[in-house]
């Protein structure tokens, strides 16, 4: 690794990171071993990748029976089902089962986690391979496998597995029979008392067993299925490091000896995968007796392209391709595999090194930077991995300027679709394994070994991957699987840091606003060094929410029983209706579902937002913020700023502006201002030297509830390498406060042009709804492909002018939107769909 100068002073103690690292006994750093040199060609021969089989597709699937009826015979019972993909897919595909996502369908769906099940799926070979391997990317959760009628074996752990030399028993005409046993129930009236708690004696991703929202225990074969073809040498699990940013780099591979001596010729091409550049070639000679042969191996990229996360430059990916050609002439072997050149590094926080926090500024290719965040929650509770959801979800990321996930303890180590769009998008992941807790003291050792080691070789490459993490909210995360999930990041890696729980060690997760019932200004004054977590829930779009009410969109108010409540995030069992109603009703009339909807939006926003802004003014003692959450896996009141259907809430166009990288913010330690003395301070935010030396003007204006100017100020500076510029603050009397509204917007001006406008709405809770009745305007749009220009044509400020597509909010996104828009302005945006769109905002009729 590259020796990095933070900013930061020195100390002689040690980081907890440090103390940790130690503790963990690693038998060496993978990434530092000592190396050779890969030599330099001018070329290499093409080889064939080994034969592979895949066996997704359409299967039979089958529910109970035994194993005599099930080998051997047909099935008259059976339906089809898709692998990749669950049992609960397949029974609503075949209509035996409703949609799980509608009413309280998801019951019905649950009772089907609780049967066996079989499928079935029968394949052809024109020729039987020489060394075979069936191999299941993943199982959810306990399996047993018959080949032609073989008991191969069975495997538990849903993170991947099993694998198994089929040699003996494939044939030209082959059937595969797998049985998947009934998820356990275990209902021990614990925290949530309705939920499935057996997720803490196996290893699945857990937020789907009745305390995240959805209690449909995962299950099928989730991953795909495929025949192998092991070559006489098999390449396994290479391992790419940058050593420098000026192209020097690491690889570490093993290979492993199956049926011919670990003797021939190691190959590696290197190619620009999504910039222009050349091929670069390299050979190794390997001359082994051992039946593995683990290479470190040193080689050098000319003119290296380097990775950035999101909003710092581009995301410069190569691909790796790697064969090893034995002496004897025998068939070869041909991996591939992706790398960035990237480094990343964690320098401690303003006062130095302390033995009880880790160190929580990142540093990444010798740049310290706050990281703005949010939580990722697993994408769908019955297992829908498409890469087009994930698509969706990660660009409308990048668009919020999101730099970072946390694939939290909830969730699963995540898919290599997943890892790909993250690496493409330049964001940081921070990947944590499924415990949370304190399950990994009941969780199988072995299986979370296996799902640690057979991951952690999977997604290592990616340069998004910044953190490993050994689970969700323990607050005794110690002992023996804490310290081999620490051990094996070094052992098979070394780059990254692993963080022994979240949060710990100087992070923190707030909910003092919902679970607690606090105000909002609760969350306008919280700091913390790091925040892993915190945020405030809200109902979705409303399209989102009469798609799962189905019949009961048309009762308000809502049954106490019915399907509103039960989709909250305990299912109506611990307040959530009530909260709900207490931080709408700081905005909004509980008169229509359409206003409840709204309030509860609002009141994330302002809880989100300001929490965000507070963060980033703090930098360098705070490091990054990350709220929860940017997903769902099911539809409902939840904390995310997309919905589980796709829909987007406001909350994501707020924290685009909180989150950009140029802007202006405003503090503020309360939501009522009204009758007070007030003063704000106000920070200009540069995250990446836009300004570059140029002079700018901040100017901040403060409306009344008539949308009348109260005050406007100029502030003006000229562009330096600070990241936060304090600017001064806007102070109001009494008497300019005294109003049921008031709004402040604040533009950033380069010369005559805008580079950036923010702007806050308070007092709102002097009336509900007021928020809604200031001075009408009137705002017209023209519509080109994919342009929509906004014109505010009346003689008042337009406020939260947005754009959708009704009927379509599941599918649209545009590139800003809830805008500020002053008499005459207009303003140009673009949106994805080509479906007719309408206007609305706050105060146009």
């Amino acid at each position: 690794m590259i020796a990095i100068s933070s900013g930061f002073p020195a100390h002689a103690g040690k980081s907890l990171d440090e103390i940790d690292r130690e503790s963990f006994s690693a038998s060496y750093v993978l990434s530092e071993l000592p190396g050779k040199a890969l030599v330099r060609v001018d070329s290499i021969a093409s080889v064939l990748k080994p034969h592979e089989w895949s066996l997704d597709g359409v299967w039979l699937m089958a529910e109970g029976g035994t194993e005599q009826s099930r080998l051997g015979t047909t099935w008259p019972d059976a339906i089809a089902a898709t692998v990749p993909g669950s049992v609960h897919t397949a029974l609503a595909a075949n209509h035996i089962i409703p949609d799980p996502y509608i009413g309280r369908n998801d019951s019905i769906a649950e009772q089907q986690s609780y049967k066996t099940w079989w499928f079935c799926r029968t394949f052809s070979l024109d020729e039987v391979p020489a060394n075979p391997v069936l191999s299941f990317g993943g199982v959810a959760n306990r399996c047993t496998v018959w080949l032609n009628g073989h008991k191969l074996g069975s495997h538990e752990g849903m993170f991947g597995g099993p694998d198994f030399p089929v040699k003996r028993y494939l044939k030209k005409e082959n059937t595969l029979v797998v049985k998947l046993d009934p998820i356990p129930q275990m209902f021990l009236g614990n925290w949530p008392p309705n939920a499935n708690e057996s997720w803490k004696y196996t290893v699945v991703f857990n937020c789907v067993y009745g305390w995240h929202y959805a209690q449909i225990p995962a299950l099928g074969i989730w991953r795909t299925v495929k025949l192998i073809e092991e070559s006489p040498v098999e390449i396994e699990s290479p391992f790419v490091a940058t050593r420098s940013l000026a192209g020097d780099m690491r690889l570490v591979v093993t290979l492993r000896r199956v049926t011919s001596p670990v003797k021939g010729k190691l190959q590696v091409e290197v190619s620009p995968r999504n910039f222009e550049g050349t091929s670069q070639y390299f050979e190794y000679e390997v001359n082994s007796s051992r039946k593995a042969e683990q290479l470190s191996l040193d080689f050098k990229i000319d003119n290296p392209h380097l990775w950035w996360p999101n909003d710092r430059g581009e995301q410069c990916l190569y691909d790796m391709a790697i064969s090893f050609v034995p002496n004897r002439g025998v068939s070869s072997d041909a991996v591939q595999t992706s790398f960035g050149i990237r480094t990343v590094e964690m320098a401690p926080l303003p006062g130095g090194k302390r033995e009880d926090r880790y160190d929580w500024t990142f540093v990444i290719n010798g740049q310290p930077m706050f990281v703005k965040g949010t939580g990722w929650c697993t994408m769908d509770a019955l297992m829908d991995f498409s890469r087009e959801k994930y698509d969706r979800l990660l660009s409308i990321a990048k668009s919020q300027h999101i730099q970072m996930l946390r694939a939290w303890g909830g969730g699963m180590p995540e898919t290599d679709d997943f890892y790909d769009l993250c690496d493409q998008y330049g964001i940081l992941v921070i990947q944590e394994w499924p415990t949370a807790w304190n399950s990994h003291n009941t969780q199988p050792f072995d299986m979370l070994q296996e799902t640690v080691v057979r991951n952690m070789k999977r997604i290592r490459n990616h340069p998004s991957l910044v953190m490993w993490g050994a689970g969700n909210e323990s607050d005794k995360p110690f002992g023996p699987a804490i310290d081999m999930m620490g051990r094996l990041s070094i052992e098979l890696d070394g780059t990254r840091p692993f963080h022994r729980g979240e949060a710990w060690g100087g992070s923190d997760h707030n909910y003092n606003c919902w679970w607690d019932d606090a105000h909002l200004n609760h969350n306008l004054n919280m700091t913390s060094s790091f925040w892993g977590e915190f945020g405030l829930a809200s109902l979705p779009h409303i399209e989102s929410v009469e798609r799962y009410l189905a019949e009961e969109k048309a009762i308000w108010p809502p049954r106490s029983n019915g399907y509103f409540a039960h989709h909250t995030p305990i299912f109506g069992t611990m307040g959530e209706m009530g909260k709900l109603a207490q931080y709408s009703g700081y905005f909004m009339p509980d008169t229509t579902m359409s206003d409840f909807i709204i309030g509860s939006q609002l009141a994330q926003v302002v809880g989100v937002r300001h929490t965000l802004e507070r963060a980033r003014t703090m930098w360098p003692a705070t490091t990054g913020a990350l709220y929860y959450k940017l997903n769902d896996n099911y539809p409902g009141v939840s904390w995310s700023s997309v919905d589980y259907y796709g829909a987007i809430k406001p909350i994501h166009y707020f924290v685009q502006k909180s989150f950009a990288p140029l802007t202006g913010v405003l503090l503020f330690d309360r939501t009522n201002l009204s009758s007070q003395e007030v003063s704000l301070p106000l920070y200009l935010l540069d995250d990446c030297n836009r300004l570059n030396g140029n002079e700018y003007t901040v100017v901040v204006t403060v409306y009344n509830d008539r949308l009348e100017h109260v005050v406007q100020r100029e502030f003006k500076g000229q562009g330096d390498t600070r990241t936060v510029v304090p600017l001064g603050s806007i102070d109001l009397s009494r008497s300019q406060t005294k109003s049921s509204m008031l709004f402040f917007v604040v533009d950033l001006f380069s010369g005559e042009k805008r580079l950036a406008r923010n702007y806050y709405f308070t007092n709102y809770e002097v009336r509900r709804g007021v928020i809604m009745t200031m001075p009408r305007t009137q705002v017209d749009f023209v519509r080109e492909g994919q342009y929509v220009t906004l014109t505010n044509t009346g003689d008042k400020p337009a406020m939260g002018v947005y754009v959708e597509s009704p009927g379509h909010a599941h599918e649209f996104v545009a590139s800003e939107n809830y805008l500020w828009l002053d008499p005459g302005e207009s303003h140009r945006i673009t949106v994805n769909v080509d479906f007719p769109v309408v206007v609305k905002g706050w105060n146009i009729d």
